[in-house]
Formats: structure tokens, sequence, C-alpha cells
């Protein structure tokens, strides 16, 4: 991609820049650096529109011909038992919750405990890295990617 998310907007940006650094800092299993990231993340309006379009840009890239139930629960899996050995408190609810919601089938209506923004948040970027881990190309062409995708349906709607 020639364009990438450092020309748009200051709260744009930050989203961009605390995703880059939370999604580091779990591969790392940097847990100061990650709770600094994802602190930022949570406080970022809209942080978790784009960070659900990083996701399913990948899940689209990981899974080309769609995802069925195991598919979903491979990732879960993956995904849970991997951050669970530095971040104990993962929570696999919430990455259901980010899977559902970036895959357009999650209604928090119908969830008796929906996890509030600041779980997603705290969540999110361990998905995100272990997505990434499958795809050996770095989040910046994603965030681009989800900037430019949420910039076409805001002015399409």
């Amino acid at each position: 991609m020639t364009t990438t998310w450092r020309h748009l907007p200051a709260p744009a940006r930050e989203i961009a820049v605390a995703a880059t650094e939370a999604v580091a800092a779990a591969r790392a299993r940097d847990r100061e650096a990650y709770d600094e990231a994802v602190d930022r993340l949570a406080g970022a309006d809209r942080s978790g529109l784009v960070l659900g379009a990083v996701v399913r840009l990948l899940l689209e890239e990981t899974h080309p011909d769609g995802l069925d139930g195991d598919d979903v629960r491979q990732v879960l899996e993956t995904c849970v038992r991997g951050a669970a050995s530095w971040q104990s408190d993962i929570d696999p609810h919430v990455v259901l919750v980010l899977l559902a919601g970036a895959l357009g089938v999650y209604d928090p209506d119908d969830d008796a405990t929906p996890p509030d923004p600041a779980a997603l948040a705290r969540h999110a970027p361990l998905l995100l890295a272990d997505l990434l881990a499958g795809t050996g190309r770095p989040l910046d062409g994603w965030l681009t990617a989800a900037f430019a995708e949420i910039r076409r349906t805001e002015l399409h709607d």
C-alpha cells in the first residue's frame, strides 16, 4: 500500500500507535509496556472499531475459504493458550466476543455479561499478535487497510 495511517488525524494516529505498541509488547511478553499501551487504547474513542476491523481483515486473510466453528475454536484456543503464560487473567469469553464482533455475529443484547470496552482493549492486542504470527506481515499494513475501510464505510453511510 502506498499510503499509511500516519497522515490521519491525531485521534486515529493515537489508536494506531497504541495498538502497534500493545502488539509489540504482546509479542515480547512485556507486561509493563503492554499495560501502558492497553490503557491508552482503552481511553481512545473508537479504538474498538479499528481493532475489530483489523481482526476481521486478518481472519479473512488467514482463512480465505471462510471460517467454520472449528476454525473459530482453534483461533480462540491458540490465542488463549499462547497468552495465558504471561497474561493469567486472559478471559476466553472476551476473546470470543472479539472474534464474533469482528465477524459481525455478536449482539451485546444477547450476552448476559458483555465485556466492557477496557476488557476488549486489553484482549484485542493479544488476539492481533496471535493472528499476525500467521501472516508474517507487520501490523502497519493492516491498520492502514482498516482505516481505509472504515473511511469508505463512513462515506457511504
